[in-house]
């Protein structure tokens, strides 16, 4: 796969609402690269019934689906990775319970030593932010954009930045270093969120030329 695009993330809430599942299969149909599952509301039962649903919708349109914090939950829905926070466990022990071709990203925040961390545990990309104000996250610390171009010069991993991310400032994201562009609000707080995630994908594609 290409660790590459926009980088969707939904929750367990957006899930609950009416016509949910057409608006996540119209994202997974914008040409975006993954799609990340937030469980932060439901028990187990109900978020491994959620995350089973989405691992189909996305298996319909080979978008590979990443579980967010969560190992077991992703170990037994059968997504395609976990996403680790820094109080998520590590690295070496996800990998180990999940496999080699699992699919493994840190969140670093605005830390370059955080990140060189992940790269020596075996992470697949490593993720910063937030780089704008964010509704669906603002007490999160914010991120410099200088620390996407030092990543791009130190790291020889896929490089994600989350936090505010529109059309409008997408290029500056892309310019910095990012490869993928993590986006919560702006999709799936839209009123057509396959509409928006074509958008953030045609401003991707105008950027980089693909």
């Amino acid at each position: 796969m290409s660790f590459r695009g926009i980088y969707p993330l939904t929750d367990d809430a957006f899930m609950d609402r009416p016509g949910h599942e057409e608006a996540i299969g119209a994202v997974t149909r914008a040409g975006i690269a993954m799609l990340q599952f937030r469980a932060k509301h439901g028990n187990r039962e109900k978020t491994r019934r959620q995350a089973s649903r989405l691992l189909a919708i996305c298996r319909e349109r080979r978008v590979p689906l990443i579980i967010n914090d969560d190992v077991e939950l992703c170990a037994r829905s059968g997504a395609d990775g976990v996403h680790l926070g820094t109080a998520d466990g590590d690295i070496a022990g996800a990998r180990a319970v999940l496999g080699a071709k699992a699919i493994i990203g840190a969140t670093c925040h605005d830390s370059l030593e955080l990140a060189r961390c992940a790269q020596d545990q075996g992470a697949d990309y490593v993720a910063f932010g937030r780089f704008f104000p964010s509704v669906s996250k603002p007490e999160a610390p914010p991120a410099r954009l200088e620390i996407l171009a030092q990543a791009r010069k130190s790291l020889d991993l896929p490089i994600a930045a989350i936090g505010g991310v529109k059309p409008g400032n997408s290029s500056v994201l892309l310019a910095a270093g990012a490869d993928l562009l993590a986006v919560i609000h702006e999709i799936f707080g839209a009123s057509d969120p396959g509409a928006a995630a074509r958008e953030l994908v045609r401003a991707y594609t105008a950027f980089s030329g693909r």
